[in-house]
């Protein structure tokens, strides 16, 4: 009996000391690039306070699919926006919705427009929010374009300090903030301190020109762009994407021209992923594209954050049968303490500074969430707005 716990014992030694040693190289490479984008998100400079007098015409596109229940705030507030309603045109593209969505846009139809997308394709589609986009810039006629989402809200200005931001650096694509705002579930706040940190590496990416990320819950780009790129082609077989691969594409012929706008103004607001399952789902759809990017900075970033969560996570089962649990626990706080001021800068400018407080206690959950929604993820297979996605 001895002899066989001494041989479980040498076995873990070989096995769980290499582990240990690479888990500890990756994290220090993750810290460092921790640190970098702190630093960049420092660096990047609050947009102009004053807003130039409004130049050019605008349309604001909405892919909408069975939103009956939210899509009324998004209308109201975009209602209220301070731009001109004379250089302003919503247009809300139905998606093939079940529910009352396009009733409801009818009753704002005096400051919006209704397109049905089923009145120019036909069931199936590959990507149906792609084409809703692209059916909604077809009947538009606005010179900036910009996306939003139907469940999301923003401030009057919203409108006018994107195109304040075009026009100041003459952009041709804009990647913008996007919050989520908490319904007071632990659910709810673990999706925002992920987001956070997730609009935080969206801003330094884009500032720093590392690779093309942004949100399509709120972005904008030159109709000129979109039609010089093809809109969608090339990229129309894929489910998601709407954002990221047409950010890919227009940086790509127009190199330099990109830009993250760090402005509260300029800020869209979500409510969260109301179970697990949607949020899973939502965050597998997101890492789905992955195989996409094609970019090798996007695939050296993604890379490193998957294998340390998964190697932290091997840790964890290891030490349940051959102990190193101090490790483990040096290795957590080594990864919570290098995030954690990252996150909370970048919370600060959302205004949700007074969550971080639940920062470290959601460490462990999101180390599995990574593992499983990269895995997950990169067989390409989700369930989005009731359809099955491969």
């Amino acid at each position: 009996m001895d002899l066989v716990n001494v041989y479980f014992r040498l076995k873990g030694h070989f096995v769980i000391q290499p582990l240990i040693i690479f888990t500890g190289f990756l994290l220090l490479i993750y810290a460092l690039l921790i640190f970098y984008y702190h630093r960049s998100w420092d660096q990047m400079q609050l947009a102009c306070e004053d807003l130039p007098l409004p130049s050019i015409q605008v349309s604001v596109i909405i892919a909408a699919r069975n939103e009956a229940g939210r899509i009324r705030d998004c209308l109201q507030a975009l209602s209220r926006q301070s731009y001109p309603k004379a250089l302003t045109e919503i247009i809300v593209v139905n998606d093939f919705s079940t529910d009352e969505t396009a009733a409801i846009v009818m009753e704002y139809r005096d400051c919006c427009k209704l397109v049905n997308l089923s009145d120019f394709v036909a069931n199936p589609l590959s990507a149906y929010k792609k084409k809703a986009i692209e059916t909604g810039i077809a009947q538009s006629g606005g010179e900036l374009i910009i996306c939003t989402d139907a469940d999301c809200t923003m401030d009057t200005e919203w409108i006018g300090t994107l195109v304040a931001e075009q026009q100041q650096k003459n952009l041709v694509f804009i990647a913008a903030p996007v919050k989520i705002v908490t319904n007071g579930s632990a659910l709810g706040v673990f999706q925002i301190l992920d987001f956070i940190s997730l609009q935080g590496i969206t801003g330094v990416a884009v500032f720093k020109k590392l690779y093309p990320m942004c949100n399509g819950a709120n972005l904008a780009y030159l109709r000129q762009a979109f039609d010089a790129v093809g809109g969608f082609a090339d990229i129309d077989h894929i489910a998601s994407g709407d954002d990221m691969l047409l950010m890919k594409k227009i940086q790509a012929l127009f190199p330099g021209r990109s830009g993250y706008i760090k402005d509260p103004r300029a800020i869209v607001s979500t409510e969260p992923a109301e179970n697990i399952q949607a949020f899973f789902s939502q965050r597998i759809r997101w890492a789905s594209k992955v195989s996409h990017y094609k970019h090798p900075a996007t695939f050296f970033t993604l890379a490193l954050v998957f294998l340390l969560n998964i190697t932290l996570l091997l840790l964890f089962f290891f030490c349940l049968f051959f102990g190193h649990w101090r490790m483990l626990l040096i290795f957590l706080a080594g990864k919570t303490i290098s995030e954690y001021f990252f996150v909370a800068n970048v919370a600060s400018f959302f205004g949700q500074q007074s969550l971080m407080k639940y920062f470290p206690i959601c460490q462990p959950f999101h180390i599995v969430y990574t593992v499983i929604a990269g895995s997950l993820g990169s067989l390409g297979r989700y369930e989005w707005k009731n359809r099955k996605v491969k």
